[in-house]
């Protein structure tokens, strides 16, 4: 893939949508493609995240071991297609990132991944792309709430 594929794929993103071509180019250069088989892990519950990463074509589920009483398992919080966007977001803050849920392919993916840590150098020396992606991370982070809540509830 070229950088241009990965430039659409952040366009066509929940999370880049909206941003001037020139934001968008800067993002793309820190971006590489990854493909995924179906049932992949992408990353596990507990682990260091440093990796933020899009859906650009199949399907990823995002779950989160349990455990109430006796009965131990996983939720699925949330099941992402094409455009969605996920991972280790703390280190957009500077700081280590424990992962509170495990992604897994439930179809084959092509997926665009960076490290937090270079998008967060990217949003320091620009502060207009900065703010405008931490505007765009409140959104997500209490769509993202609101989704592992109603899923606790359905226990």
């Amino acid at each position: 893939m070229e950088r241009s594929d990965i430039q659409q794929a952040l366009e066509a993103c929940e999370f880049f949508k909206g941003l001037r071509p020139l934001q968008i180019e800067k993002v793309a250069a820190i971006c590489r493609m990854q493909r995924s088989d179906a049932g992949a892990v992408l990353y596990r519950q507990g682990e260091l995240g440093e990796d933020l990463l899009i859906v650009v074509e199949g399907q990823v589920i995002l779950e989160r071991a349990i455990s109430v009483t006796a009965r131990r398992g996983t939720v699925a919080v949330a099941m992402l297609g094409k455009g969605r966007f996920f991972g280790g977001w703390s280190t957009l803050l500077n700081e280590p990132h424990m992962l509170m849920l495990s992604a897994v392919c439930s179809k084959p993916a092509l997926l665009v991944t960076f490290k937090g840590a270079d998008l967060r150098r990217l949003m320091t020396a620009d502060m207009q792309l900065g703010f405008d992606l931490l505007e765009k991370l409140c959104f997500l982070l209490r769509e993202r709430l609101q989704l592992a809540l109603g899923a606790i509830e359905n226990l």
